[in-house]
């Protein structure tokens, strides 16, 4: 029984770790190919430009989907309470 709770966790770790990183993740990614497919066009090779579009888009993500985020970690580590108590009371 062990076996499979710990299992269980881990899955549901992963998932919630994947899940939050995602829109940052996905976020930077399309936010650096856009200025990089405009510094290719324009051959405007500024180095400082690649990083604050990246930091203002991944700041939108924040400020827009922190809430959920935070939501969501809480509830893995309520679930993850929830088990410590289940294998500790027997």
């Amino acid at each position: 029984m062990e076996q499979n709770v710990a299992l269980e966790i881990a899955r549901q770790g992963m998932m919630t770790g994947f899940m939050v990183c995602l829109p940052i993740l996905a976020v930077a990614l399309f936010v650096g190919l856009l200025v990089s497919v405009f510094q290719a066009v324009t051959q405007v090779q500024e180095m400082t430009l690649t990083y604050v579009p990246k930091l203002i888009g991944v700041g939108l993500v924040v400020v827009f989907f922190g809430g959920w985020m935070l939501t969501t970690l809480v509830s893995f580590t309520r679930l993850c309470f929830d088990y410590a108590a289940r294998v500790m009371g027997g």
